[in-house]
């Protein structure tokens, strides 16, 4: 007989199969999360970890510039800014328009950032912060952080901008930074591999890189640059930045500094001595070949690039009548006039085409051939010799003497003294002038040389043009006697490798017959800068050489009439003014050229301004040792503060 059905007893049945199935699901539960939470924990909490820290790519800051002795040239300050990353933007015309109700942006400048935010997306680079507004006001500042959690994909930060403290002051030698153009970065990545050029292209992409566009930070733009790392950043949900994790480890690796030799404190006594008029000064410690001195006035304003210059403030400097963009320190091409008969009479007595006691006699004229050349003295300087023509500038003498040594030793001995030489010393826009001689004539303007033009050679005039660098460098090798020099402008920092050292062999027994004429010039009667020798240091005197440089012809009419005063012609056909110096006469450690444009009188214009910064040299550099030989003297200061 079958077993009869018992519905308890099934029941049962079921609740047991469904407790022993729910006790294993159960404990599945509990063995995943032991897993997940115990055994694995480390491995998620990585991974969640990972979901909210993200690597920025870090710029390193870029080294310093300073004078020769520490004080920061080119250095760092801090300014508010704004930023936005374009990933995180869904309407980036919205939120740009957003950010122009806060703070004040130009229409051009809302175009400009749109463009960017473009190429950037164009350049699968959107995770890179664009600059919309730099050097934020206090106001600004404060109003775009309070208003920032609002602007998904908005940035207000505190950023470092490169700073020249002395703006203008060393414009053309320290040149000035800016973002990389297309241009740049072909440069920057010439000769690396794929993988190198990768890193920089991208390095020069984030907002706080910048690169040298001229002068030494151009040249130096491996030494200052550093090498680039990351920021690990905390974001929440949205993508914002709510925090930064220190990692010394991805730290960049900032840029190393650069000292050079100009003396800051003596480079603003030599502009202020200016006085508001164009020109150049170089000024060159003659046993250690360092430039102390090396302006071009007037200049720009280098902290105007950092940022970007709009183009109608390049307009302005690009078509100033003045010239500011133009270095013509050591990229000014001028007739050096009479600064040259030195020049003239070393080639002369190298040749033996004279004696130092030769005389000529000067009535005021010189004829020859056809035509009638005049000296600078209506009147003439009557017999003269060596020392007398150098010490009276006596054009006469000088016509005679370059005549009888002839065009091309003339030349030959220019470049004994470093003229026709490009001396870039790590700037950019470096010159070399022209040193004319026969063949040249022949090779670019298809005509023989005539004699007549060197007469003009023999003065400083016609084809021949040079730098207020060159005629430093001159002025250093006779007050050695003909000692080699090595001009340098760099003190620590990558030396230029197309400079060279000026030792081509000079006789030192004429060098001292050039020393003592330019001593005659500043402290004898009858030489033409007389009134300029006296340093007033209580005695020491300077040893110098005038020289004014034609920029017009003056025709036989106008002479036969009168020539006329500068007052009575343009500014633009005024004479230079142009004066070279070495000091103390009589145990020579600094060496100068000045040149004013349109100064018209190298005695009356130029002389004094050499003799002040001479002076000032004397009294303040006189012992002092560098700051890359005393590293104590070095100012670690840097220029950082609050928005401006």
């Amino acid at each position: 007989m079958s077993k009869s059905f018992n519905p308890d007893q099934e029941f049962s049945r079921r609740m047991l199969m469904a407790g022993v199935g729910g006790g294993v699901v159960w404990a599945g539960l509990v063995a995943r999360l032991f897993q997940l939470q115990i055994l694995e924990g480390k491995k998620y909490d990585k991974l969640a970890n990972e979901n909210h820290i993200k690597l920025e790519l870090a710029p390193p800051q870029r080294g310093r510039i300073l004078d020769r002795f520490g004080k920061p040239l080119a250095s760092h300050r801090r300014a508010g800014r704004v930023t936005v990353i374009p990933e995180q933007l869904d309407d980036p015309a919205a939120t740009i328009a957003s950010i122009a109700k806060l703070i004040e942006i130009s229409d051009s400048r809302v175009e400009r950032v749109m463009e960017d935010i473009q190429r950037a997306r164009l350049r699968r680079a959107a995770f890179l912060p664009v600059i919309v507004a730099n050097e934020l006001s206090y106001e600004d500042f404060a109003r775009m952080n309070v208003h920032a959690v609002e602007l998904p994909g908005v940035q207000v930060e505190m950023a470092l901008t490169r700073s020249y403290p002395r703006g203008r002051d060393f414009a053309h030698v320290l040149g000035y930074v800016a973002r990389a153009s297309q241009d740049d970065l072909e440069r920057l990545t010439e000769g690396k591999t794929v993988d190198e050029a990768t890193t920089i292209e991208r390095m020069f992409r984030h907002p706080d890189m910048r690169t040298g566009r001229q002068g030494m930070e151009r040249f130096a733009e491996e030494w200052l640059r550093g090498k680039p790392g990351f920021k690990k950043l905390v974001t929440n949900a949205a993508g914002r930045v709510i925090d930064q994790i220190p990692d010394e480890r991805l730290a960049p690796e900032a840029g190393k500094d650069l000292f050079v030799t100009i003396d800051m404190d003596l480079q603003r006594v030599a502009i202020e001595r200016f006085e508001g008029e164009s020109g150049a000064a170089v000024v060159v410690e003659i046993e250690s070949g360092d430039v102390l001195a090396m302006v071009s006035t007037p200049a720009f304003d280098p902290n105007d690039f950092v940022n970007g210059i709009s183009g109608t403030d390049y307009a302005a400097l690009r078509d100033d009548s003045r010239a500011p963009l133009y270095p013509r320190a050591h990229g000014g091409v001028y007739p050096p006039g009479s600064t040259f008969k030195m020049v003239v009479a070393t080639a002369a007595l190298e040749t033996g085409a004279i004696k130092p006691t030769d005389k000529v006699h000067c009535n005021g004229y010189y004829h020859f051939g056809n035509r009638t050349w005049h000296c600078w003295k209506k009147g003439g300087h009557g017999t003269v010799d060596l020392h007398g023509g150098i010490k009276g500038s006596c054009d006469v003498y000088f016509y005679e003497i370059a005549r009888r040594a002839g065009a091309q030793a003339i030349a030959d001995t220019a470049h004994k003294f470093g003229f026709g030489q490009a001396w870039s010393l790590g700037m950019t826009g470096a010159r070399g002038g022209l040193v004319p001689d026969p063949e040249w004539k022949m090779r670019v303007r298809k005509e023989p040389w005539y004699e007549g033009e060197t007469l003009n050679f023999g003065i400083g005039q016609g084809q021949l043009g040079v730098t207020p660098l060159q005629l430093a460098l001159m002025t250093a090798r006779i007050a050695t006697e003909g000692h080699s020099l090595k001009p340098k402008l760099i003190g620590v920092g990558p030396q230029d490798p197309d400079d060279h050292v000026l030792d081509a062999p000079l006789d030192p027994e004429i060098m001292k017959m050039m020393k003592s004429g330019m001593y005659g010039v500043t402290s004898e009667w009858g030489g033409t800068a007389r009134s300029s020798g006296d340093l007033g240091l209580g005695g020491p005197r300077l040893a110098g050489k005038t020289g004014t440089a034609q920029v017009r012809r003056i025709t036989a009419a106008e002479r036969a009439t009168g020539v006329r005063k500068g007052q009575d012609i343009e500014r633009e056909l005024r004479d230079h003014a142009l004066f070279v110096a070495y000091a103390p006469a009589d145990n020579p450690k600094y060496a100068i050229s000045v040149v004013v444009e349109h100064g018209e009188g190298g005695s009356r214009t130029a002389a004094p301004v050499a003799r002040d910064i001479l002076a000032h040299a004397i009294r303040t550099n006189s012992g002092r040792k560098p700051a890359w030989t005393k590293s104590a003297s070095i100012d670690r200061s840097d220029k950082e503060g609050t928005p401006t």
